[in-house]
């Protein structure tokens, strides 16, 4: 498993030191002709370097654990094809606008992904349990860089799974069009960076995974069902479709909805989310979900960066 404590020997001075040098003995304080920009370039090198081991620990996690990863996709492809087959039966295509497993599909694309993207924040306090992340930060990195590489690994790794099940497209009703396909994997890119992110938020504020597997099941349930992902909210009442459009996963399964709407003729699924009465437009939408995980996780490496 790629682990950045390989540099824990040097301390994190001399390790600074010896990458951002000019060559001549000056270091990288801007004394010297070319010290400053020389010291910047080893300071990026070094950061980009921390992310990329973090990103393929994620990776070497994933490919090592295909049991788990199995039993995890096996949730949301029971809920399309046994759920979604049995209920397509009773649920009129009319009152929909598509076939109830088509419509379905976005929202079991937010599952598949929603579960490896929480997993970073449980495995980042069980990190700090094990002494594992304080064994991180003798690198000669920012403590902002190292919670960038756990959300960057936790948004590969929860895009990879949702991408699997991309491949049942077919059963639902729903082309293999590569640019629907390009279309729905992009959004399942920018859903997962902001669950990792958030995610990440509420884990720098929790000491203990019992206290984060409580708050999970207190939040991530109700947003999930006020997602859209498995009825109309317009089927809601009037406050809770009003708290729906404040919902990311209402965002991101309305995103993903459309993007197959767009692709698919006729394929126009019953209204998500909408303000004052009309849907968002679909950048905005996507503009969104981008700032909410930026804005999450530019909270997070602030309260990552205090001392324990």
């Amino acid at each position: 498993m790629t682990d950045l404590t390989v540099k824990a020997p040097r301390t994190a001075g001399t390790a600074v030191s010896r990458d951002s040098g000019d060559g001549d003995g000056r270091g990288s304080d801007g004394r010297g002709p070319h010290g400053g920009g020389r010291g910047r370039a080893a300071r990026l090198r070094r950061e980009l370097r921390a992310i990329h081991a973090l990103v393929h620990r994620d990776l070497l996690r994933l490919a090592g654990q295909r049991t788990h990863t199995a039993l995890m996709l096996l949730h949301p492809v029971l809920y399309l094809l046994v759920l979604g087959g049995g209920l397509a039966a009773l649920i009129p295509r009319s009152s929909l606008g598509v076939g109830y497993q088509t419509y379905l599909f976005p929202g079991m694309l937010m599952m598949t992904v929603q579960t490896p993207a929480i997993m970073v924040g449980i495995r980042l306090i069980t990190d700090r349990q094990s002494g594992y992340v304080r064994e991180l930060l003798m690198a000669p990195v920012g403590r902002a860089t190292l919670l960038l590489g756990h959300c960057a690994g936790g948004t590969l790794t929860a895009t990879a799974q949702g991408a699997v099940l991309l491949g049942l497209v077919g059963t639902v009703g729903l082309p293999y069009d590569p640019l629907l396909l390009v279309l729905l994997l992009g959004g399942m890119v920018l859903a997962s960076f902001t669950i990792t992110a958030l995610a990440l938020t509420l884990a720098v504020s929790l000491r203990r995974a019992e206290t984060f597997h409580t708050l999970l099941g207190v939040i991530m349930m109700p947003l999930l069902f006020l997602s859209g992902g498995f009825f109309p909210l317009g089927a809601l009442p009037g406050w809770a479709h009003a708290v729906a459009g404040a919902n990311p996963l209402a965002l991101a399964v309305d995103l993903l909805r459309r993007c197959i709407a767009h692709r698919v003729p006729g394929g126009q699924a019953e209204t998500g989310v909408e303000w004052a009465g009309r849907q968002p437009p679909l950048p905005l939408e996507a503009g969104l979900l981008l700032a909410v995980g930026a804005v999450a996780l530019f909270w997070a490496a602030r309260r990552f960066n205090r001392p324990d």
